[in-house]
Order: structure tokens, then sequence, then C-alpha cells
């Protein structure tokens, strides 16, 4: 990585800027630093230009959606169940902000941040944020960077960074929202692919884990023939969708898969008409999968609004409710001082045509 946090060094704050990255394939994408969010990722395919994230129009309009389109989510990405934890022994409560649960980070979440600029070139740009100690009831002063680069191959390398003052549970990730058979105002032809869950899917994954309909894990890690939710081979998500007990229960896919270690690639999403293909590579224990359950009514680039499953997220992190959960089998979600956050996420797009 091609930055180094300085230990709670203050970033100057700036005003709400949009940055455009271009690789020499003419590949586009567009970010914010209002949530460090990934706005817009335009791949030109079989020369026709197609924008493979979901949007809004405005940035006024991505900070009225609650569906964190594109967002760097954080201190704790997913859920931690009754917004408590323990650190050795002494207990924390949460700003609680789904039922008596935190979902990614609480009220005002690193996604309703300001962030600051850092490192801004044609190809890359960094991202940086303050927490404070207590920020939504978390322990520890928290230094975030995070790393957007473009690559000649097509990837999108997202690389975050992190320092803390105190233990601190941290678990950070981006939102984005994909139809890789393109996200346009769509003609009565075009029609049949607003349903993302046309794509196929295949995860690098033999366990997931079950939750309850708050998105709660239930207990252990399950084998993913149990349900129907296995994703070792590509499958097309729409199929037998609500079959598994587990998708009813949660609306959809909502689930998150303990990636195999020794796998290079944990995820490949495929579109539907067959020409693009995005690779999902990580060094986070596991990827969350959500089918845009709720998406109804969150403002659209065209002046409307998607439906549910317009777009699928696929987000790399630690397991959901981590910080009450060690035995299991992933590293600690818990940074401590004198530790370094490092990790990657990296979306590799390429033609199949």
């Amino acid at each position: 990585m091609s930055i180094t946090i300085p230990m709670l060094t203050v970033f100057p704050q700036l005003d709400e800027e949009i940055i455009t990255l271009t690789n020499k394939n003419g590949m586009t994408i567009k970010l914010s630093n209002y949530g460090a969010t990934w706005l817009s990722c335009v791949i030109p395919i079989a020369g026709v230009a197609r924008e493979m994230l979901l949007g809004c129009a405005s940035l006024a309009e991505y900070k009225q959606q609650t569906a964190y389109l594109g967002a760097t989510v954080g201190r704790y990405a997913n859920r931690i169940a009754n917004a408590m934890f323990n650190i050795t022994g002494k207990q924390y409560m949460l700003t609680a902000n789904q039922g008596k649960n935190q979902l990614h980070g609480g009220i005002s979440g690193f996604d309703k941040r300001l962030w600051s600029i850092q490192n801004c070139s044609s190809e890359q740009v960094t991202f940086c944020l303050v927490s404070p100690d207590g920020e939504e009831g978390f322990p520890g002063k928290l230094t975030v960077a995070v790393t957007y680069q473009l690559t000649s191959d097509n990837s999108v390398s997202i690389q975050f960074m992190a320092n803390t003052n105190k233990a601190t549970p941290v678990n950070l990730t981006n939102h984005a929202y994909f139809n890789l058979d393109g996200d346009s105002a769509h003609s009565d032809e075009e029609s049949r692919y607003c349903d993302a869950r046309l794509q196929s899917l295949q995860i690098h994954a033999d366990h997931y884990l079950l939750v309850d309909a708050d998105g709660i894990p239930t207990g252990d890690l399950m084998p993913v023939m149990q349900h129907d939710m296995d994703l070792r081979q590509p499958k097309r998500l729409i199929d037998h969708f609500w079959e598994s007990h587990a998708r009813r229960q949660t609306s959809g896919y909502d689930h998150t898969y303990l990636l195999h270690k020794k796998q290079p690639i944990a995820a490949t999403l495929t579109s539907a008409d067959g020409t693009v293909a995005m690779d999902v590579i990580t060094s986070l224990p596991a990827l969350h999968v959500y089918s845009g359950n709720f998406l109804q009514g969150t403002p659209n680039r065209w002046g409307g609004a998607y439906q549910n499953f317009a777009g699928i997220a696929l987000e790399a992190q630690f397991l959901p409710d981590s910080p009450n959960h060690p035995e299991w089998p992933q590293p600690s979600c818990f940074l401590h001082p004198h530790q370094t956050y490092q990790h990657e996420i990296c979306y590799r797009f390429h033609s199949k045509t």
C-alpha cells in the first residue's frame, strides 16, 4: 500500500467532491469523499459503455437514501447483536440503529461522514477519516484511510488501513451494488435484465451463517448444502429463490459466507447476458451476499426509483457479530494499539465476448 497513517493525525476537512479515475482501456470510475463512496463504474463492453453500479443522480440523493449505495461502511460493517460487546470484561454499549441491534456502524457511520482527500491522481485516490473515542459507542480514536485504485487490467482495488489508541472492533467494507447487465434507463427489450438475481454467482465457501429475520446469527456456521445455500458452482441467484428457508427468513440473500483461505478468487459474478464477469479477490475472511431485498424506493440515476433486487452487494468482511463470537474460525476482528488494520477488496472485471 502506498500510504502510511500517522497515529492520531487530524486531517483537514474539505468540501464535497467527485473524483474521476480512468485507465487506458476506457474504464472510468467516479468517487466521492462523502462516505468515501464509489459512485459509478463504466466499462466499454463490445464497444458500448456499460454502467456496472447502482447509483443516484446527485450527492444530495446519496445523503437521503438508506441503502448504503457504494459507501464505505464502518466502524463495524454488518450487525452487532444487541448493540453491545465486551473487551477484557468491560461492556460497551453501542448506538442501536436497527431495532435493538447495530448495523454498519450506527446512526452516523462512516458512510455519512465527509472524508478528507490525500494522494489523488488519475489512477488512485485516498480518503482519510478520524473517528473519535466513543463515537457510536466504540472505544478508541480510530484513524482510517481508504484507497481506491483503478488498474490497467480493469480492477478496482479498495485498500483499507486503520490505527487505534484503544482496543476496538474494526470491520470495514464497501457496499456497492452490482448489475453487470447495466444500470440504465431500461427499454422494453432491456427490462428483463433489471432483476439482478438473473446474474450468476459462484462463491468458494463451504459454510455460511444462518441468521434470524433481523440478520443476527442463530448459532454455528452451517454447511452450504443446508437450506439450498450452496454457491460453490455458478448459480443464477433467482433459481429456487423462495424455496430456501434461509432466504425466506431474510426476504432473499442476506447471508455471510466463510471463504476458503487458499482460494485466490473469493467469488465470481457473471452478467445475465453472459458478456461480462467480475471476480472478487480479498484478504478478508468472509463475503456477505445481499440481493437488494429492500431496495424499493431508493432513488436511481434517472429520476425514478429502484425496485427490490435491482443490484447485488458483495461485501468482503468479518463475520457479522464477530465481537461476540471469538470461537469462530477467523482472525480476530479486534484492533489493538500498535497494530495496523490492513485489508484489500479487489473487484476485477473482464469481458467474456
